[in-house]
């Protein structure tokens, strides 16, 4: 019986950790909302501000008007779904050539590949602007997606995964007559399709949130991201603090969607490799 009440008592205790660690992450995005659907009067009424009480649409209404939120929102989608597509495929290439293909300094290769990694975007972004603007790319969508359709991560990731593959996979395949794309597409990358889709799942989020590079690359609002967005309207707006946060929640609403809509995949392929039995 001590036993067992020493283990209910662990769990509790467990229990309460976590409900604690929860509502410190969840709060400042319960707070984000009620800012952003109250009134300019409201905001800042303790503790009025912090509840349910005086809703109205509003102040999301104003901010989207205001800020011109619909043509950014626009923008950042079309940048992240191109920019994610791009990075998957390129990562299905490159993995599939690390993992499966034999070719001289393959390794050594792979090692510059992702020495890469350790090189940060701020180190380049000056040399990939000025390649950008030779290119005559300022103001376009190519600027926005182009410089970002590789990277190393992916390859890393699912090359990982390719490399648990049964080589007999490979082999019993090439028996079959099915060159290296035929058995990418309809062998590899279907095994890994858990870790390929939360790798797609980080990609959107990364590109979607970019600040820095659309500021640097655009100067004409009909290019410009959400982000940006944002930063403007704060900017012209310090004295209303709910028009930002109802900008922040309609920046918010897309990621909450992907989320709700990709969390199974996004949970496998975290899971992916995990001890099985």
């Amino acid at each position: 019986m001590a036993l067992e009440a020493r283990g209910t008592t662990r769990r509790v205790l467990r229990y309460v950790v976590l409900v604690l660690v929860a509502a410190l992450v969840l709060f400042p995005i319960y707070a984000t909302l009620m800012a952003g659907f109250k009134p300019g009067t409201k905001v800042l009424d303790h503790p009025e501000s912090l509840l349910p009480v005086d809703l109205t649409l509003d102040t999301i209404r104003d901010a989207w008007d205001t800020g011109n939120l619909g043509r950014y929102l626009v923008n950042s989608f079309v940048m992240s779904v191109a920019i994610t597509i791009g990075q998957v495929i390129t990562s299905l290439l490159a993995a599939y050539a690390f993992a499966f293909l034999r070719f001289p300094l393959r390794n050594t290769l792979f090692l510059v590949f992702l020495a890469t990694l350790l090189v940060p975007a701020e180190a380049t972004i000056l040399i990939n602007r000025e390649t950008i603007q030779t290119w005559g790319w300022i103001d376009s969508y190519q600027a926005l997606i182009v410089p970002f359709v590789a990277t190393a991560f992916g390859t890393f990731l699912i090359r990982q995964v390719f490399l648990t593959l049964p080589t007999d996979l490979r082999e019993a395949a090439s028996l079959d007559g099915l060159g290296h794309l035929a058995f990418l597409r309809e062998v590899a990358a279907p095994l890994a399709r858990p870790t390929i889709a939360a790798f797609a799942l980080f990609s959107f989020l990364a590109a979607y949130n970019q600040y820095l590079w659309p500021l640097v690359v655009t100067n004409d609002p009909d290019y410009r991201t959400v982000q940006i967005g944002l930063k403007s309207l704060a900017a012209a707006n310090l004295d209303q603090i709910n028009l930002v946060m109802a900008g922040t929640v309609i920046a918010f609403v897309p990621i909450l969607v992907i989320l709700l809509i990709f969390q199974r995949q996004l949970i496998r392929g975290l899971t992916a490799g995990a001890v099985k039995g």
